[in-house]
């Protein structure tokens, strides 16, 4: 596709970022809502969530697509942990889960204080091997990407798993619908949208930033950017800082200080991404009933 089809220069920053020649390709269609990519750089694939279908996708340069888990506690959200292990949000279980390397499923989180969580969403690993997650009510407002259930939760929190004692805790509370989180490279800022514009145009469709003090608390929390068409749901860092959300018209791009630089137009409601390819130039995007990917001149931050 020619760069005029796709591609809105906001900075001429964002001109050195693309590949105007590589284009946008469709690696698969025909899901319900396509969520949660995760690369494997290690088996060269891509797993994503197809939440209403209770499935989990796989595709392979060479395979093409196939299915991964079926069926997947209608999961959202994955990541990898520092051991290459597979971190899943399941909406279905409202639980976080490790997937082992024989294939048996750990349960990490399913209760806060006692109650059971919402319905954890998207979750990101630190370099410290602690694992933080988003919990909003997406998983329980309907039959749909869950169960119908009232939420036991008093708020919809972002939280930091240590899995090596349990310990669960509520790093921010002040959230409507937390959704996709990413740190910053040097994990000096925690970056969290709040996606809950989705069922209330009066409602924030903006992005988040924390200081990470102590490398467990966040602090000074402040709006970073908002969302111009649509709402955030998952968002990724570069490797020089800049922030990538997912938004209603494609992908949107921000600069460090929260300026938007430019968009990548995809042909469906874009839900998540993620760097991957073996030198993280490649960005997956999860867009509504299609994975698409696209090369860039830059790379993902680094990831297991």
């Amino acid at each position: 596709m020619a760069e005029a089809s796709i591609y809105e220069i906001h900075d001429p920053r964002f001109r050195q970022m693309i590949v105007t020649s590589a284009g946008l390709d469709e690696l698969y269609s025909g899901c319900r809502w396509a969520e949660g990519p995760v690369w494997f750089n290690d088996a060269n694939q891509l797993l994503w969530s197809d939440i209403p279908n209770q499935r989990m996708l796989r595709w392979t340069p060479e395979g093409g697509v196939s299915v991964y888990r079926q069926p997947s506690n209608f999961a959202n959200g994955h990541t990898r942990d520092r051991q290459g292990r597979l971190i899943s949000c399941e909406h279905g279980a409202r639980r976080v889960t490790r997937t082992e390397i024989d294939g048996s499923i750990t349960v990490l989180a399913d209760r806060f204080e006692g109650a059971p969580l919402n319905s954890p969403n998207d979750v990101v690993v630190k370099s410290d091997g602690t694992i933080w997650f988003t919990d909003p009510t997406y998983g329980i407002m309907s039959d749909y990407e869950g169960y119908r259930a009232e939420p036991e939760q008093a708020t919809r929190n972002v939280y930091r798993l240590d899995p090596a004692s349990g310990e669960l805790a509520a790093v921010a509370k002040d959230f409507t619908q937390p959704n996709g989180l990413a740190f910053s490279p040097d994990e000096t800022v925690l970056y969290v949208a709040d996606s809950a514009a989705s069922h209330d145009e009066h409602l924030p469709r903006h992005i988040r930033a924390f200081d990470v003090v102590g490398g467990s608390r966040l602090a000074n929390g402040r709006v970073f950017c908002q969302i111009d068409n649509g709402i955030p749901d998952g968002i990724r860092t570069d490797v020089e800082g800049n922030l990538w959300s997912s938004a209603a018209d494609g992908v949107h791009c921000f600069d460090m200080t929260g300026k938007l630089i430019g968009k990548i137009r995809v042909p469906q409601a874009v839900a998540n991404l993620t760097f991957g390819g073996p030198r993280r130039n490649r960005l997956f995007i999860a867009a509504t009933c299609s994975v698409y990917s696209l090369y860039l001149a830059t790379r993902g931050a680094q990831m297991p």
